[in-house]
């Protein structure tokens, strides 16, 4: 049996991404429409990272985290979008093995690693509101660099070991993903292997990598909240409110995204579509927009590259 299974894996060469199943005619304008938000994404995450390296008054924990924050963005939106573009143009809309798994090891990669960061984040706003004397000490820029580097580096542990076991699979069932891009569980539909081990091994790694990242934001919430209740003028709150809502924000999108997602029954595939492209896509396209219209220091920093060049021209 074994033996069956290794050949009828090792004769995987290729996968079909199915993508969205509508009608021809709209494909072009499924095109159209990733093509415009892809290149939102790029402008936003782009010009984000240049506004954070070229202004000084931005050389701050708070925009070192968002910068790799827009990095990661720029990253795993870019393993999905073009294949995706592509595919609404091509006939066999096929895939390679090794694109499957690398598609799958570095989106795997950039979006663990954007959970970790995000926590990362929530704790710098937690000592910015509740210990500020502090906070230049506290966060210094050794501790925010071991910070990001132990995003990327649980990031990549996770992805190899989902990875590995994801394509250890059998996939004698079928070669059609019914997905637009090679996901945990469409791979899981058209595997003929026994999951019932993958599964509970896959559901511990989820818990082991989802559970901290969650746990950190909601306690350096609790204890922001608690802190900003007891100041007392509005005017006051409102400012250390304002300094956690983009943040909050982000949060709120990606988590609700994935949990969506997850929570969506494998009888609604399209469904689950939907809610994969809300974080594959619209995510890293909102988070710039979120940062830049409720940021203060970034609006100002946008604003006077603009006047430089109104005066250059």
């Amino acid at each position: 049996m074994g033996d069956r299974e290794t050949s009828n894996h090792s004769e995987v060469t290729d996968f079909i991404l199915v993508g969205f199943r509508v009608r021809p005619e709209l494909h072009l304008l499924l095109f159209l429409l990733f093509l415009l938000v892809y290149t939102m994404i790029l402008l936003g995450n782009i010009g984000m990272m240049a506004i954070i390296i070229t202004d000084p008054r931005l050389n701050t924990p708070m925009y070192f985290f968002l910068g790799n924050l827009s990095f990661i963005d720029f990253f795993y939106s870019s393993v999905i979008a073009p294949k995706a573009m592509i595919n609404f143009w091509s006939e066999s809309k096929s895939i390679s093995f090794a694109g499957c798994v690398t598609q799958f090891f570095l989106f795997a990669f950039f979006i663990v690693t954007e959970g970790f960061l995000l926590a990362a984040m929530a704790y710098d706003r937690f000592i910015a509101i509740c210990n500020p004397l502090l906070y230049s000490v506290q966060m210094s820029a050794r501790l925010c660099v071991q910070l990001v580097a132990g995003s990327y580096f649980c990031g990549c542990i996770s992805s190899v070991l989902q990875t590995s076991m994801t394509f250890t699979l059998s996939f004698c069932a079928s070669r059609t993903i019914d997905h637009f891009y090679c996901d945990t569980r469409p791979l899981e539909r058209i595997s003929c292997s026994d999951l019932f081990i993958y599964k509970m091994v896959s559901f511990s790694l989820t818990s082991v990598i989802m559970l901290p990242t969650i746990i950190v934001i909601i306690v350096s919430y609790m204890y922001i909240v608690s802190a900003v209740l007891k100041i007392s003028s509005t005017e006051g709150r409102k400012k250390a409110f304002s300094t956690c809502s983009s943040h909050l924000g982000v949060v709120s999108v990606l988590y609700g995204a994935v949990f969506f997602m997850y929570l969506t029954p494998d009888r609604f595939p399209e469904l689950s579509k939907v809610a994969s492209l809300c974080y594959t896509l619209v995510t890293p396209m909102l988070n710039p927009l979120i940062y830049s219209l409720r940021n203060k220091d970034v609006k100002d920093s946008l604003k006077k590259i603009l006047e430089k060049k109104n005066i250059i021209l």
